[in-house]
């Protein structure tokens, strides 16, 4: 059975909306240009669409060296895809502390505004270095702003099961974007991304280091910024539990870079 891309999508800013790409590069710190922007309050601290899912709305779109960000109301903004000789401060994602750039107070009014709450873009610069946990890095491996590893990959056949159960259930379906999987393949049975260890995707190769568990945000329609649940935690809850919670997708780390494309055969080595 061949198993082969079907989606490669980035999140330039964590938790905001993600962009499709045919092609990407695969970086020591993740796909290149995924979660390298994040959001963060007064305090420093990182913002996310578990407790502001209206952020799952603004749209995320590259355009030559700018990012664009735009609300649905179609105001949009443009920063620089790589800000440079701006203030440094240290900003929390989780139990770590990073040091970040700031990016612009125009588009720190402008996320302010449609978020209705103090938000502030801030910007990981390649000097800062922001740790893999412990537990399963290979060789003190990097990431971004991503929850806790570089890439994160799932199959269509994963979702067309769950979603089975989830209809039989008698609820909605739901859509592979409510997972922000930065690789989406088809080709294989039913969760066998869980088994997969190490594989070539085009240029780069990758091993699979956990399960990734999921948290509210599979809950939120990443069109609307609704929150729907109980669903998919309802179901994935009956046949994908541990002891850390449910679990959908495979979390990856980066062993050879490289471009990987839409189309390209998964081959595991």
């Amino acid at each position: 059975m061949t198993i082969t891309v079907t989606e490669i999508n980035i999140y330039p800013v964590k938790s905001l909306g993600g962009v499709s790409t045919g092609a990407c590069q695969s970086t020591s710190r993740g796909l290149q240009n995924d979660r390298r922007f994040m959001l963060v309050d007064e305090r420093h601290d990182f913002l996310t669409q578990r407790e502001h899912p209206q952020m799952a709305t603004i749209r995320t779109a590259l355009d030559g060296d700018d990012l664009i960000l735009s609300s649905p109301f179609e105001d949009s903004i443009a920063v620089p895809l790589q800000p440079r000789l701006l203030p440094t401060r240290t900003v929390k994602v989780w139990s770590s502390r990073v040091h970040a750039h700031t990016v612009s107070a125009e588009a720190d009014t402008w996320l302010s505004d449609y978020l209705g709450v103090d938000a502030r873009l801030v910007y990981m610069p390649d000097t800062s270095e922001r740790r893999v946990s412990a537990d399963f890095a290979q060789s003190s491996e990097v990431v971004s702003f991503a929850d806790g590893y570089p890439v994160l990959i799932a199959s269509q056949e994963s979702l067309a099961e769950l979603n089975k159960r989830i209809k039989q259930a008698g609820a909605a379906t739901v859509t592979m974007d409510r997972f922000r999987a930065n690789i989406v393949v088809q080709g294989c049975a039913p969760f066998a991304e869980d088994t997969w260890r190490n594989f070539a995707i085009g240029e780069a190769i990758f091993r699979g280091v956990k399960p990734c568990t999921r948290c509210q945000i599979t809950t939120t329609d990443q069109a609307t910024g609704e929150v729907l649940g109980p669903e998919p935690l309802r179901t994935l809850a009956t046949f994908r539990n541990s002891s850390k919670g449910v679990r959908f997708g495979m979390n990856l780390l980066n062993t050879k870079l490289g471009t990987i494309r839409v189309g390209d055969e998964l081959i595991q080595r």
